[in-house]
């Protein structure tokens, strides 16, 4: 009896599921193509690609990563791999950078959501004062219909080290050593800590709100930090609530 043929059978079988397995666990994940961050296999036509490069030369204070449309539900499951603490992560599929090279109107629409994003952003991080060095990432999505949502990646170890400082703080304002002592503690551990941001950690312990719109997500990395990030978790019915822009001149 010639087993040749299963064994060759079986062989291919075990191949494909383990090309299989490999591509669910690189589900969501970044990779670096020509220079640019794309999470699947995004394609872009050469017209499509000119107007993709002007668009983050345009928006360069911007961190853009290019999703394949297979791949927008698995980078909105994974947002806490994508950190950026310093500039705004922007999520983008290929068939939006389509549309947009081709539709001038549908461009405009998008870039002034950029835009007021830009605006935004450093509004709030000056409003955050130092709470901002407990978010890793800052980031928002272009949905399809006409609305943005954002969402941030807290680290929780350094909520709770904020909020213990700041406890301590209160009760001890009256000695200053002590402030300055805790203060000192506090840069220390931002800057050995200023290394790990931006990386991937798949283990780190982090929390991830979303919101629809920027002040509800400032109100949330508030009550976050505030509360050590212990308690704060994405629910089912927060997951991308688009937020309605006017879009008239």
């Amino acid at each position: 009896m010639n087993t040749n043929g299963i064994g060759s059978t079986y062989a291919a079988q075990l191949a494909a599921q383990s090309t299989t397995a490999a591509k669910a666990k690189d589900t969501g994940k970044i990779k670096q193509t020509n220079g640019q961050k794309e999470i699947g296999n995004p394609k872009l036509s050469e017209k499509a690609q000119k107007y993709y490069d002007q668009l983050k030369k345009k928006f360069s204070n911007m961190d853009f990563i290019l999703v394949s449309a297979d791949q927008k539900e698995e980078a909105q499951a994974n947002l806490s791999k994508y950190g950026n603490s310093k500039s705004l992560v922007v999520l983008i599929d290929d068939e939006k950078i389509e549309k947009m090279a081709e539709d001038p109107a549908y461009r405009e629409k998008y870039e002034k959501v950029l835009r007021g994003a830009t605006t935004q952003f450093a509004q709030m991080k000056s409003d955050m004062g130092s709470s901002a060095s407990a978010v890793k990432t800052f980031g928002m999505k272009v949905n399809d219909n006409g609305t943005a949502s954002f969402f941030a990646v807290i680290d929780k170890s350094l909520a709770a080290q904020k909020k213990r400082i700041e406890d301590k703080a209160a009760q001890k304002k009256d000695d200053k050593k002590q402030a300055e002592k805790l203060d000192k503690k506090k840069k220390a551990e931002e800057k050995r800590t200023e290394g790990l941001k931006g990386k991937e950690d798949e283990d780190s312990d982090t929390v991830t709100v979303t919101a629809s719109s920027w002040d509800e997500l400032l109100k949330k990395i508030t009550d976050a930090i505030g509360n050590g990030a212990g308690d704060s978790v994405r629910t089912k019915e927060e997951t991308w609530v688009g937020q309605q822009f006017d879009y008239t001149i």
